[in-house]
């Protein structure tokens, strides 16, 4: 697999998590297909360990199921989870965002206006899902509930930072999204800046669940 390779940012192991996870969405690793350690780390140039945390971190995702004494397999993909995760997201950072708008200032506005143009400004997928969870994490900034904060956190552990892979034109949808969510944050109009934060997620939701369904009617 040619496109099985690692990406050059953060730790070895997230490293591994996203080369797999990425093969496992783009369905080069068919439904039941077991997943040998040896040969991965082997493929990733890397050692068996964050090969087998990685592992672990899928199962959680529910991409891979690990049996004891027999090894790690791949899952069915289960739509209706991912439809879930980007439910709840959509719901959940609209609510941060809500809490958070009374006590952002002038200056966290025109951050978000900076990260808008670093996206626009750039090709480079990593980069640019660098910004994307720094736009989402400026818009919930400021609030208070540690708690909300918390799911949401574990909601964007996983594929929810991998979609500029995968879907076409993602990376200019998405960056026009956010441009609309700070128009309306400058225009003093929070309600309407989450409302377009939650079609955002819960679109790119849908997408992905229509891509993944794609790719597996293909093989």
């Amino acid at each position: 697999m040619e496109n099985f390779q690692l990406e050059n940012k953060d730790s070895i192991q997230i490293k591994a998590s996203n080369a797999i996870r990425k093969a496992i969405l783009r369905g080069d690793f068919a439904p039941g297909s077991k997943l040998v350690q040896d040969q991965l780390a082997k493929q990733l140039g890397i050692s068996r360990m964050p090969i087998r945390e990685a592992l672990k971190q899928l199962e959680i995702e529910g991409l891979v199921r690990i049996e004891p004494y027999r090894g790690a397999f791949v899952s069915e993909i289960d739509m209706g989870a991912i439809e879930e995760n980007y439910v709840l997201r959509s719901e959940l950072e609209k609510l941060a965002l809500t809490k958070s708008y009374p006590s952002m200032t002038k200056e966290d506005i025109a951050a978000l206006e900076t990260l808008v143009q670093e996206m626009d400004s750039t090709r480079d997928t990593e980069k640019f899902v660098q910004h994307n969870v720094q736009f989402h994490k400026e818009l919930m900034k400021h609030c208070e509930w540690k708690r909300l904060a918390t799911f949401i956190q574990v909601l964007w552990n996983g594929y929810s930072q991998q979609t500029p892979d995968f879907l076409q034109g993602q990376m200019e949808k998405s960056n026009d999204d956010h441009r609309k969510i700070v128009q309306a944050l400058k225009a003093d109009d929070p309600d309407g800046a989450a409302i377009l934060l939650c079609d955002h997620i819960a679109e790119t939701g849908k997408r992905l669940i229509l891509y993944i369904k794609s790719n597996s009617n293909s093989k």
